[in-house]
C-alpha cells in the first residue's frame, strides 16, 4: 500500500517526482492545475508541492482535509500561511540548501557589476562612447560587506565572497553565536556604522515588511551599495531611490521590487525612476532560479520527505 498521494502545482524538475515515487508515494503533476481546480480536489491528497503560483491560504488548507505536508519549492514561505498550517499540525518543507548557492553568485555578480559600472559602460560603447573616467570603478578588496540575515543564502553569500579580501560583518536578529569564517557576527549598530556594502538574505514577515524605509537608510554613516535578493517587500523603492539621489546609495542591485511584473509594475509612481537611474541594476527575481537550482530543490525536497516519512 503506498504512502498517499501528492498534487504539484506547479513547475518542478522531474527529480521530485521521480524520487517521491520512488519513496512509496503516488505523484499527480499538474504544473497547469489553477487554484479553483486544486481546491476542489486536494482534499484527497496528503501533500501539496507549489513555487510561487497561488497562496496556500486558509480557504486552501481548510479545503485539504488530509493534508499531511505542503512542501515549498524554494526557500521563502511567505506565500503559505504556516501559523495556520502548523496549527492544523501540517507540516512546512522548504528548500533554502537547493538555491543558496544561486542567491550567493547572482548577489555577487551584482555587486561586481554595479562597483565596475559593467552596464553603463557596456551601453556607452555600443552607443559610440569610449569614456574610461565616468566608468572607473571599485575594488572589493578591503571593504566591508554588511549582511543581513545569516542564515543558507547570507552564509552562501558570505562564502562567495571568502576570496576577495573583504570584511565580512553578519546582523541576524535571530541567532546569536553564528561567527564562523565567513563572517563576523555583529550588532545592528555595527552593520550601520561599518558597511560599504549592504545586502539583504532575510524572509518577508510582517516584523520585516519595509523595513529599509527613509529612516533605516539615514542612519548608514558611509555611502553603500545596496543589494536586495531576498523580497521586494522588505525595501520602500522610493526610499532607495531618494538615498541615490543623495549619494548615500551609490549603487542598488534590485533582483526584487515591492511590486513585480508586468503591467503593475509599470503603474506604480517610481517606476520611471527606477528604471531611467543608471545607479540601479535589475533582474526578474531569478537569483535562486539557474538550471542547476532547479534540480537540487527537487533533489533537497525529496532528501527531507524521506526523513519526515
Amino acid at each position: 500500500m503506498g504512502k498517499g498521494k501528492i498534487l504539484i502545482v506547479d513547475d518542478l524538475h522531474p527529480a521530485f517526482n521521480e524520487g517521491a515515487a520512488a519513496l512509496g508515494f503516488e505523484v499527480h503533476d499538474l504544473p497547469l492545475i489553477t487554484r479553483e481546480e486544486t481546491l476542489s480536489v486536494i482534499s484527497g491528497y496528503i501533500g501539496i508541492v507549489v513555487r510561487t503560483k497561488f497562496l496556500i491560504d486558509k480557504e486552501l488548507i481548510e479545503a485539504a482535509t488530509n493534508l499531511k505536508f505542503i512542501a515549498r519549492a524554494g526557500a521563502g514561505l511567505d506565500n503559505i500561511d504556516h501559523a495556520f498550517a502548523k496549527q492544523k499540525g501540517i507540516v512546512l518543507i522548504n528548500a533554502p540548501e537547493g538555491n543558496m548557492d544561486a542567491v550567493g553568485e547572482h548577489a555577487t555578480g551584482m555587486l561586481l557589476s554595479l562597483m565596475n559600472n559593467f552596464r553603463l559602460a557596456d551601453q556607452q560603447i555600443r552607443g559610440g562612447l569610449w569614456d574610461r573616467e565616468a566608468n572607473r570603478g571599485w575594488e572589493l578588496k578591503g571593504k566591508t560587506i554588511g549582511i543581513i540575515g545569516y542564515g543558507f543564502m547570507g552564509k552562501s553569500f558570505a562564502r562567495k565572497l571568502s576570496g576577495f579580501e573583504v570584511n565580512v560583518i553578519a546582523y541576524d536578529k535571530y541567532k546569536t553565536g553564528f561567527s564562523d569564517s565567513f563572517a563576523k557576527e555583529v550588532s545592528m549598530e555595527e552593520i550601520v556604522r561599518q558597511s560599504d556594502v549592504l545586502s539583504l538574505h532575510i524572509p518577508l514577515t510582517e516584523e520585516t515588511r519595509q523595513l529599509v524605509n527613509e529612516e533605516y537608510l539615514f542612519h548608514f554613516r558611509k555611502p553603500l551599495f545596496f543589494i536586495n535578493t531576498a523580497r521586494g517587500e522588505i525595501v520602500d523603492t522610493m526610499a532607495v531611490l531618494n538615498s541615490i539621489k543623495q549619494n548615500k546609495i551609490l549603487g542598488a542591485g534590485l533582483d526584487v521590487l515591492q511590486t513585480e511584473k508586468f503591467p503593475a509594475l509599470t503603474n506604480q509612481s517610481w517606476y520611471k525612476d527606477l528604471v531611467t537611474s543608471q545607479r540601479v541594476l535589475l533582474t526578474p527575481h531569478v537569483g535562486g532560479w539557474t538550471f542547476d537550482s532547479y534540480r537540487k530543490i527537487s533533489e533537497v525536497l525529496v532528501d527531507k520527505l524521506k526523513s519526515a516519512y
